[in-house]
């Protein structure tokens, strides 16, 4: 009787390792920390316009807040998909444990789920009643369709008045305040779990639930930005090639999108020095302290991952970003080239914390190496190879577009 053992496919071993020893966790937990990470990091972006009113992110601050919403939703599917059995994930959300670690995820998504929810309401709940009550003669069925919905959304409050907008306001602020460490416990627990099992040698450190949340922060305003640009390029495009009047010229569209990105940019590079400062600081410190395992690991950051570490990680998408950004009249190209990078420097970062974690053997004297799948032949390939990955990636995009058809957070001031 054939025995299916998770892992078997797609793990070649090196040296002496043991035989029950494989690379058990693929790149579904790399894509799981990378999307809880953009969660936190677009979420503390709206919060920095919210919470310390930094009036310059007004237009991204409710983008990012939307966004954060759509990447919730998906968080744990990478969760799910590697799961043996995905329907037992749910049990994480009715049988809390206070003492367990993933249970903890649970509490803490739920929690921000409602936070998050609650303040997307009290940001458009203005909105929600305006569209109501303008849909409210409009013959049609998609008329009355919207109505509906937009009339569900107000729960029943419809005072709009300017006291009422000021309550809606401090709402606002408490929501986003309670919110940020909320946010960054959601993404800092992921590196808690790494981080607190002491069987591994790399992963073993206090610094790692602080390095994922400055890396989270990075990650989520680097994709808010890249998601921006490339929205609001599709609208100059549609600008120049309609031929009915819009509110703005291509060129003022330009303008404001360059403007908000170069204010944004100085928050990212500040968010990406406090990363780069820690990851350096926790990999010189392992040198300096060279503790038993040091050996196995300096085989594996020197050697066996030195291009993933230092050539794709810190290079390229470090140092090679930092310097794009910090030349002096940014365009929108070379602002997406940077982004782009930034955002491959941190699923990088993920990769070698995750698959690097797995690739030296618990003897100390071999070594292991994930293939991952590009070709899926049954279904478990499939969930944990290329494709799977790819699903993740582009769920929060399909979601955000169709909230966006409700919440217009692209252009509702």
């Amino acid at each position: 009787m054939d025995v299916y053992v998770h892992g078997l496919e797609w793990t070649t071993k090196e040296l002496f390792t043991y035989p029950n020893e494989f690379i058990y966790w693929s790149v579904q937990i790399v894509m799981y920390p990378l999307m809880t990470g953009l969660v936190a990091g677009a979420f503390v972006l709206s919060s920095l316009y919210h919470v310390f009113g930094q009036k310059d992110l007004k237009d991204m601050a409710k983008f990012s807040l939307v966004f954060s919403f759509a990447l919730l939703i998906v968080a744990p599917m990478p969760l799910m998909f590697h799961l043996q059995q995905p329907l037992r994930g749910v049990e994480v959300f009715f049988t809390p444990h206070f003492t367990s670690a993933i249970s903890a995820f649970g509490i803490v998504f739920f929690t921000y789920s409602i936070i998050v929810a609650t303040e997307i309401w009290f940001v458009y709940r203005r909105f929600f009643v305006e569209q109501a009550i303008a849909l409210k003669d409009k013959p049609g069925l998609g008329n009355a369709v919207k109505r509906c919905i937009y009339r569900a959304l107000t729960l029943g409050a419809y005072d709009i008045s300017e006291k009422a907008i000021e309550k809606d306001e401090k709402a606002i602020k408490i929501l986003a305040g309670i919110g940020i460490p909320v946010a960054c416990f959601l993404h800092g627990y992921a590196g808690f779990i790494f981080g607190s099992v002491k069987a591994n040698a790399l992963w073993m450190t206090p610094l790692m639930p602080v390095i994922f949340i400055m890396s989270a922060i990075v990650s989520g305003i680097a994709l808010c930005m890249l998601t921006y640009i490339v929205i609001m390029e599709w609208k100059k495009f549609r600008i120049k090639t309609s031929k009915k009047p819009w509110e703005m010229t291509a060129e003022e569209v330009g303008g404001v999108e360059l403007d908000l990105m170069r204010k944004t940019s100085k928050y990212l590079i500040g968010f990406m020095i406090a990363a780069i400062t820690l990851e350096l600081l926790d990999l010189v410190f392992r040198g300096y302290t060279a503790v038993k395992s040091w050996d196995i690991l300096r085989s594996v950051i020197y050697g066996k991952d030195f291009v993933n570490i230092f050539v794709l990680q810190y290079t390229l998408g470090n140092l090679v970003p930092f310097i794009l950004l910090l030349l002096p009249r940014p365009s929108v190209k070379r602002l997406i080239v940077a982004l782009t990078l930034v955002l491959f420097g941190v699923f990088m970062m993920r990769w070698n914390v995750v698959i690097g974690g797995q690739a030296f053997s618990l003897t100390f004297a071999g070594y292991m190496h994930y293939d991952i799948p590009f070709i899926p032949h049954n279904i478990e390939t499939f969930k944990e190879g290329v494709l799977g990955a790819a699903l993740i990636g582009v769920m929060p995009f399909i979601l955000f577009w169709g909230i966006n058809k409700i919440v217009p957070s692209l252009r509702y001031k």
